[in-house]
């Protein structure tokens, strides 16, 4: 009985089961909020093993993509990364225009959190640069990705020099912790389920009531750039219609991303989707743990929006080239907001610096950055990591029809 139930659940997509999870969740939040905290674990845990699994995945991944690969093989890493920081800032100019044309006030009365942001740009740096370095051990430990990224591929280029023997036991290895991560995506359905039901009784809606402003822009910028900017840059790059594209890497990569408000666990999911578009596993093993870091639209909008409302509080007048710089401050920031305890929200008090905005002042901006991050933090992982997988395949589609023009060039010369 339970074989053919487990089988009939299985024929059903995934997509539809985490639908499903997700009226369940909302509907035990409303009606019976006892049980909502105690389903709560399962959310807790599904989102856990992403994170546990995650590290080793890029780790091996990496380390057998490089070992097998031959010289001379083209992997898009550098127009996958200009993609990266060109998506980013132009989220981070959109934010600020955004927030010209539609400016927001706040009752600066928040709490700050009890955290320590960083001091400027320099110590964002500072602090990826030493990440890069950090013991491999530590660093699978600890989910710092700039250091498994870093040391995988100094693995995966020495291992080239290996005997087949050992490459056979890394591909081997990567097979097995591949399969482990598609059980354990398999179990989406219960872990949202318990993730949604958690969220919406233990914050509610009234909460954030009162910053509905504040999260229509936010939002709104955001989907602005999902729906609008990114389909444009990658409509540059393939020269064809992006939008069923933008909608696969929304609905199969933004969906968990935005439940599980984690770009590290979305990992596993981003590198099973970029393997069923059927994208260069050369390429995408690569690019989507670094994209994970750097890739940092949602970031930009939001460390953009809340300092220029802090601005706009305190009325500071902002010209032009101020407003351009902050969109650069907040593009370099956002790279760098993986590497900093806290994420976006603690690079505000740096954008707000160059505003002459004292410390104090920013933290409370930070702290209404807490309260609206239920929603926040979530609509911004989903277009962070999602982007991922868009940029990865549109560098892979891209250099497939030039592959393409050339052998049909090449053919049509030779007919000659």
């Amino acid at each position: 009985m339970f074989k053919s139930l487990f089988s009939a659940i299985s024929k059903v997509s995934l997509v539809k089961q985490i639908l499903v999870g997700l009226v369940l969740g909302i509907l035990v939040a409303l009606y019976a909020p006892d049980l909502a905290s105690r389903v709560a674990l399962l959310g807790t845990l599904f989102v856990g093993a992403l994170k546990a699994v995650a590290p080793l995945l890029v780790l091996v991944l990496i380390m057998s993509a490089l070992s097998g690969q031959k010289q001379g093989v083209e992997t898009n890493m550098k127009s996958i990364i200009f993609l990266y920081v060109l998506g980013t800032f132009s989220a981070a100019f959109i934010a600020v225009a955004a927030s010209f044309l539609y400016p927001v006030s706040l009752k600066l009365v928040a709490n700050a959190s009890d955290i320590t942001p960083p001091n400027g740009i320099v110590e964002v740096l500072r602090t990826l640069a030493l990440s890069v370095v950090e013991n491999p051990v530590k660093a699978l430990m600890t989910g710092n990705y700039i250091g498994i990224l870093s040391w995988s591929i100094v693995f995966g280029v020495a291992l080239r020099n290996a005997n087949e023997t050992a490459k056979e036991a890394i591909h081997g290895f990567a097979d097995v912790v591949s399969q482990a991560v598609r059980w354990v995506i398999r179990l989406a359905p219960i872990g949202i389920f318990g993730l949604v039901a958690d969220s919406i009784s233990s914050n509610g809606i009234e909460a954030l009531i009162g910053y509905g402003r504040l999260l229509v822009l936010l939002i709104g910028c955001m989907l602005f750039v999902a729906l609008v900017i990114n389909p444009i840059i990658v409509f540059l790059k393939i020269r064809s219609n992006p939008y069923p594209l933008v909608f696969t890497c929304l609905r199969e990569s933004g969906i968990y991303a935005f439940f599980t408000r984690s770009s590290a666990a979305n990992i596993p999911v981003n590198m099973s989707l970029c393997k069923k578009l059927n994208l260069d596993p050369d390429t995408y093993s690569v690019s989507i743990p670094l994209g994970a870091t750097i890739n940092m639209a949602g970031a930009a909008v939001t460390i953009a929006v809340l300092s220029l409302a802090a601005v706009h509080t305190l009325g500071i007048p902002v010209d032009i080239w101020t407003a351009l710089l902050l969109s650069i401050v907040a593009t370099v920031g956002a790279c760098g907001a993986s590497g900093v305890a806290g994420g976006s929200l603690l690079l505000i008090p740096m954008a707000c610096a160059l505003f002459g905005i004292n410390n104090d002042i920013a933290m409370q901006v930070v702290g209404v950055g807490f309260i609206i991050g239920v929603l926040q933090d979530s609509a911004e992982t989903a277009l962070n990591s999602s982007t991922d997988v868009l940029f990865t395949a549109a560098a892979d589609i891209a250099s497939r029809k030039k592959q393409e023009k050339s052998q049909g060039d090449l053919q049509t010369q030779e007919e000659f």
